[in-house]
């Protein structure tokens, strides 16, 4: 059997690999790193986080992208199962120690016989052969060329930050304390897997003039910064009003210094555990666009850490992506080009786990196809379904922006099988009937291999 080519090893490409390979069909994975190098990524590794080291809310009853994640377990998804591996408390979020985790997806993948490594940059689209194309945001120069030709028209962009991550043993514990907001977990390291950093109204106010004073990243002639609303720098929100940052990551609610109980901090920043060993802590949602020195100068105004060492700053890159609606089709094939598949966040979808599942699926569709099958998407009132629809025509093409996981995304609940007012019996009935299409999805497929 001829393989299926897969250009890029991030997190699509990677679930995309491990899935044709489980349906004993196999699989040449390209990654052009480290031979060619991108703005955002440190490794070779396969499915290298760069931007957060969390894959958001795991709650699979009350939580769209929780629900996400229930499927691609469900489906024997390898990037879940090394997450679920190398998790770290988050309270209710499911983080990972980002270099453990991508150092075992790498060798998971390394370990099965049936995908083969070819290591260079791919600069233009292949003509043959089956291929899937899960370049991620930084797709090269060279092969963005390539599928605009292929495509005939622009395609859109919009801009990623990342946020700095903070070296353990220079945040001062005297000021700062451990919960996880609302005290969510269900252990002891769950309920205080954040520090936080209070601050009054005076220190929020400083905070706010130096972050909209500091020098920031300029961007090129001719690039308009359209940014991903779930992924803002703070110095956007901060301009969009002084009080929008208190009101987003800076929020003091649901939580209590321990160092001063009766007082309420006028806002607080978190930071979250980044490596399993906790020496290293990301600061919650504060992607940034600022250059390196002024992060330093703004940063250490936080109280707690003032001087705090900094193993990363933040930064910001573009992320190019399709306009899916127009170019893709129901089976995630290029429709000028059906031997091409597209995968992961170039395909329009926002955030690591709904990039990981575009490859879940465009590898299972890619490898059924191989073996002389068709594999419709599961349906639109699951996550993933409900995901494929949306990029593929649910979205309307003259206004496509990327889009994460939600329940809007869903079809309405019929009132036969629970369609119940209230959030907290709403989002359940949809989470119920999401587990119970996709398991009936998977049921009527050749089984893959676990």
């Amino acid at each position: 059997m001829e393989p299926i080519h897969i250009i890029g090893a991030g997190l699509a490409g990677s679930e995309a690999a491990w899935q044709i390979a489980r349906a004993g069909v196999p699989v040449v994975l390209h990654e052009m790193r480290p031979q060619v190098a991108t703005f955002a990524h440190r490794t070779g590794d396969c499915a290298e986080m760069v931007c957060s080291n969390s894959f958001r809310s795991d709650d699979d009853q009350m939580n769209a992208v929780g629900q996400l994640h229930w499927e691609m377990r469900a489906a024997g998804g390898l990037i879940m199962a090394m997450a679920d591996r190398h998790r770290l408390p988050a309270g209710g979020a499911l983080a990972v120690d980002r270099d453990a985790f991508s150092t075992a997806v790498t060798q998971a993948l390394r370990d099965e016989p049936l995908i083969s490594f070819a290591p260079g940059e791919i600069a233009d689209l292949p003509t043959d052969g089956r291929w899937i194309v899960a370049t991620g945001p930084l797709t090269s120069p060279a092969l963005g060329q390539s599928i605009l030709q292929a495509t005939g028209e622009g395609a859109l962009a919009f801009f990623d930050a990342i946020a700095p991550i903070v070296h353990a043993e220079t945040i001062d514990m005297s000021v700062c304390w451990r919960q996880s907001r609302y005290d969510k977990g269900e252990t002891e390291e769950e309920r205080t897997a954040y520090i936080n950093c209070p601050m009054t109204r005076e220190d929020y106010e400083g905070f706010i003039d130096a972050l909209l004073a500091a020098e920031k990243t300029e961007f090129h002639e001719g690039e308009t910064a359209g940014y991903f609303d779930g992924c803002l720098p703070i110095e956007v929100m901060a301009e969009r009003g002084r009080e929008t940052l208190r009101h987003g990551p800076m929020k003091p609610v649901g939580l209590t210094n321990a160092h001063n109980p009766a007082e309420k901090p006028y806002a607080v920043v978190q930071l979250r555990r980044d490596n399993a060993l906790g020496t290293l802590y990301n600061i919650v949602g504060f992607q940034t666009k600022m250059k390196y020195g002024a992060q330093v100068d703004v940063f250490r105004r936080i109280p707690g850490l003032e001087n705090a060492s900094f193993a990363r700053l933040g930064g910001i890159h573009r992320n190019t992506f399709l306009n899916s609606p127009r170019l893709i089709d129901h089976r995630l094939r290029l429709r000028a080009r059906p031997n091409l598949r597209f995968a992961g966040q170039v395909t329009g979808v926002e955030g690591y786990v709904e990039s990981a599942a575009m490859g879940l699926l465009a590898g299972r569709m890619a490898a059924a196809e191989a073996q002389g099958r068709d594999l419709a998407p599961p349906p639109q009132t699951t996550s993933m379904g409900a995901l494929v629809n949306h990029i593929t025509g649910g979205a309307d093409a003259r206004t496509f922006q990327p889009m994460n996981v939600n329940f809007g995304l869903y079809p309405p609940l019929d009132e036969m099988r629970g369609g119940r007012k209230g959030r907290k019996d709403r989002y359940p009935a949809y989470t119920d009937r999401a587990k119970a299409d996709f398991q009936a999805w998977l049921a009527v497929q050749q089984p893959w291999k676990q």
